[in-house]
């Protein structure tokens, strides 16, 4: 969580704009750093109220498959560890997409199952007690990315980070705090947590088809003193005649 907490800190310290928005997890405040006028929380029927009461933010009890917000009326949405325990994902990320304004902002945060951590689990869930959450349905990075670039997202930044051994105690995890260093140069994309941050963009006009262009025929030009010219000779003719 303190990991967590400092890459939330350096990501929204430089997204602007009017209303943001936290789904879930209300014992991390993700928007600590960010400086919108407006700051909510939106807490599920099974969240713990207590852990919201520390931050001073508005509280919205709702649905994350239906969020209650207008549509395109927010610029800042983050979703930490809610993907990974949803029954609909997918449906979460379109309501993501339809209440955030054009280039606003989507961070997400979630396990890696591509880590110790990942291995751990999956192991754990066949022989013992799991190492996580028992509920949580891993989703890699590869294919949240999938998702959001069908969304017409556009990803900004990305992190991964806990390299320490899935171990229990405290104690034992401060000693390993050297993995971090290690993990981040030589085996970067196997931290336990990645974090990743995504601008919906406007899809703009564009051509269907090569327009087609037509030559407009010149005019002929006229010459006065030649058309009074020919003008004479056709009346001096006449009069002979």
């Amino acid at each position: 969580m303190a990991w967590e907490q400092g890459c939330f800190d350096q990501i929204v310290a430089d997204v602007f704009g009017f209303h943001a928005v936290q789904i879930g997890f209300p014992q991390l405040n993700t928007l600590n750093e960010n400086r919108m006028p407006l700051q909510a929380l939106l807490i599920h029927s099974n969240d713990n109220r207590s852990h919201a009461a520390r931050f001073n933010w508005h509280l919205i009890q709702g649905d994350s498959a239906e969020l209650p917000f207008a549509s395109e009326s927010l610029d800042l949405i983050v979703l930490p560890h809610v993907l990974e325990f949803a029954t609909d994902p997918h449906q979460i990320l379109r309501e993501v997409d339809r209440v955030l304004r054009p280039e606003g902002r989507l961070i997400i945060s979630g396990f890696n199952p591509a880590s110790l951590w990942g291995a751990r689990q999956y192991l754990s869930r066949l022989i013992g007690t799991p190492y996580l959450p028992r509920d949580g349905q891993f989703i890699s990075l590869i294919r949240i990315k999938d998702w959001l670039e069908l969304l017409n997202f556009s990803l900004d930044r990305g992190h991964f980070g806990c390299y320490k051994f899935p171990l229990q105690g405290e104690s034992v995890m401060r000693k390993m705090n050297f993995l971090e260093k290690m993990g981040n140069r030589w085996w970067p994309i196997f931290g336990a947590v990645f974090l990743v941050s995504a601008i919906k963009r406007q899809q703009g006009m564009r051509m269907v088809s090569a327009a087609t262009l037509a030559r407009i025929p010149a005019i002929k030009q006229l010459n006065p003193a030649t058309e009074r010219s020919n003008l004479q000779k056709q009346l001096k003719h006449s009069n002979s005649d």
